[in-house]
């Protein structure tokens, strides 16, 4: 396999990720709107049917949600990988203010999914649901405002979102897991310690990495564990220095910068967008204001909206106040306030936490109606705090 070979001096996987986020954002928020608007449509039918078709041993939409997304989750895997070790969360001291706003991110969404939903036990299940923040739409949103907003401000926002995203990912594998094929899990194990061998012992071909996860995400699968996890386990194998002595830009050529680079296209306009438009649709048909005061539409949406907003500012608050940490560069407390408000846009992770929580169809569409308003109402609302915050600074 040949990918292209990155030149010239490493540039991060945030900012390169940042270059593109606006545009890659926009067209998820076009998939999304078409899945919306085909789902109430007279394709309604030709739309869910096709979702359900068999290709192979799998239906259209479990190919989409178990392998195509098996491709985001490495790419996600290899920008934890790659910022932790050689990015923007290489330090401690730079991790300490988006790890513990991430943390507070998670927290109170969960607690106020949690609160309306206490009554109800089954509904319990959905708590994580909240809790993610959508990398590619928070971002794209606030990379629509340009140099008006400060870029500590979009290092950080994406810190938050990567640290978030491995949160999701640890919450996916520990309680969203269950009825284990041992043996499979086995050979899944396996196989992970073969691509750990070879990359302790220096060998730097994609395509054998590559040809592994194929078999590890085949075992996983059949194990019980979701099968998307194959791909971050992929990525923390994938090999992101040539040589212990090489030079530091030389690195820009190594099997992750090369393999992320790759991937980063097709992943934000091809395998998101198709996510968004093959999960996005709901039929808002005979939906009443009675329908959308169930406990999940607003435990989702309440979640995300003030969730967000209160789990990330007060941490932030917190450890500035007590001195432990800085507000990003240059940047004003009503910016980082339209920032925490952006934290709540949780479309992409949120829908795929939502329909393993919940296998009723029912659920699943109140949930995804919770996850579209407590998204659409955080981006605007967060966008008017950052116009407000940016007219403020530009006064004489």
């Amino acid at each position: 396999m040949s990918l292209p070979i990155a030149t010239g001096r490493i540039q991060s996987t945030l900012r390169g990720f940042l270059d593109s986020e606006a545009s890659g954002g926009l067209v998820l928020m076009a998939a999304a709107a078409m899945a919306l608007a085909v789902a109430n449509s007279p394709l309604a039918g030709a739309y869910f049917h096709a979702l359900h078709l068999y290709v192979g041993p799998l239906s259209l939409q479990h190919w989409i949600n178990d392998a195509l997304m098996a491709v985001f989750f490495l790419l996600v895997g290899l920008e934890i990988k790659r910022e932790m070790l050689d990015g923007q969360l290489s330090t401690w001291s730079r991790r300490i203010l988006p790890g513990a706003a991430a943390a507070g991110g998670m927290l109170a969404p969960a607690a106020i999914y949690l609160a309306f939903n206490a009554g109800t036990p089954a509904s319990l299940r959905g708590w994580a649901i909240p809790t993610a923040t959508d990398i590619a739409f928070a971002l794209g949103v606030l990379s629509l405002f340009g140099n008006r907003v400060p870029a500590s401000l979009k290092i950080f926002l994406a810190a938050l979102a990567i640290i978030d995203d491995l949160g999701a990912v640890l919450v996916i594998a520990l309680f969203y897991t269950s009825g284990l094929n041992l043996p499979a899990l086995a050979g899944a194990a396996a196989v992970l310690a073969l691509l750990f061998f070879i990359n302790r012992a220096g060998v730097k071909t994609l395509t054998l990495y590559l040809a592994l996860g194929v078999a590890l995400w085949v075992l996983m699968f059949t194990s019980g564990i979701h099968a998307t996890l194959a791909g971050v386990l992929l990525a923390l194998t994938i090999p992101i220095k040539l040589s212990p002595g090489a030079p530091e830009a030389s690195d820009a050529e190594s099997p992750l910068h090369r393999l992320e680079h790759f991937l980063h296209r097709p992943v934000a306009f091809v395998i998101v967008p198709i996510f968004g438009f093959a999960n996005a649709g709901v039929s808002l048909l005979g939906t009443s204001i009675s329908s959308l005061a169930d406990s999940h539409t607003l435990g989702v949406a309440a979640g995300l909206f003030a969730g967000k907003l209160l789990g990330v500012l007060s941490v932030v608050g917190l450890l500035v106040k007590l001195r432990f940490a800085q507000l990003p560069a240059t940047a004003n407390w009503t910016q980082m306030t339209g920032v925490a408000l952006l934290c709540g846009i949780g479309f992409t992770m949120s829908l795929f936490i939502g329909l393993l929580a919940f296998d009723d169809p029912a659920v699943q569409d109140r949930v995804k109606i919770g996850i579209l308003l407590g998204s659409a109402i955080s981006g605007v609302a967060g966008s008017a705090v950052l116009m407000a915050g940016r007219r403020k600074i530009s006064r004489p």
